[in-house]
């Protein structure tokens, strides 16, 4: 998939130094070779087994997890270790793909989740008085582009990547680790519309 990136707190030039960089070259390739034929297939495949499968979103979650797994990402990383914030698998407290000192999360989710989907790299990245489960030191968001939610026939209420970044100056003095936000962009050969692919001209 093509995609655009936000750097925060130079964001992009940590990610060259050695501790990141294997890593964040592995993320970035696996998002950049999820092609038009990948989505096409794993949409059809979910909207086959459920009806309710209208947009790319689980195609693409889909397809990360399944494709970061196999490198050895962690997947549904818990960022406490107190049962409080642990039992019920709430995902609140957990992030989508954590390998080494990165932690991804992976945002199709409601606009109002956006403040709290920003902070959750914090949340792995700093000391905190609840005990960690894990401990990074710089943070990934992967979301849609606005063109990517028309295109994609996401629900017109998901947080984009324009959005996150507009949060980024209110939050500046609060979001105090590297962070990168990944904004991904449409197919370039089909569209979803009413839960069919249209295939581009």
């Amino acid at each position: 998939m093509r995609y655009q990136i936000h750097s925060h707190r130079f964001a992009t030039l940590v990610v060259q130094t050695e501790l990141y960089k294997d890593d964040f070259d592995e993320l970035i390739e696996t998002v950049s070779n999820i092609s038009d034929e990948d989505l096409i297939k794993q949409f059809t495949q979910d909207k086959d087994k459920r009806s309710s499968a209208k947009s790319l979103s689980k195609a693409i979650n889909f397809l990360l997890q399944d494709r970061l797994k196999s490198l050895n990402w962690n997947t549904e990383s818990p960022i406490f270790k107190e049962e409080e914030y642990t039992k019920n698998n709430k995902s609140y407290w957990r992030l989508d793909f954590v390998k080494n000192k990165i932690s991804v999360e992976v945002a199709f989710n409601h606009q109002e989740a956006v403040a709290h989907n920003l902070i959750k790299p914090v949340l792995a990245s700093e000391l905190n008085h609840v005990e960690k489960a894990i401990q990074t030191n710089l943070g990934v968001i992967i979301t849609a582009t606005d063109a990517l939610k028309k295109s994609g026939n996401f629900d017109t209420a998901i947080g984009t990547f324009e959005k996150f970044v507009s949060f980024l100056r209110p939050y500046n003095n609060f979001i105090t680790v590297p962070l990168i936000i990944i904004g991904l962009e449409p197919p370039e050969s089909f569209k979803i519309e009413n839960k069919e692919i249209h295939h581009n001209i």
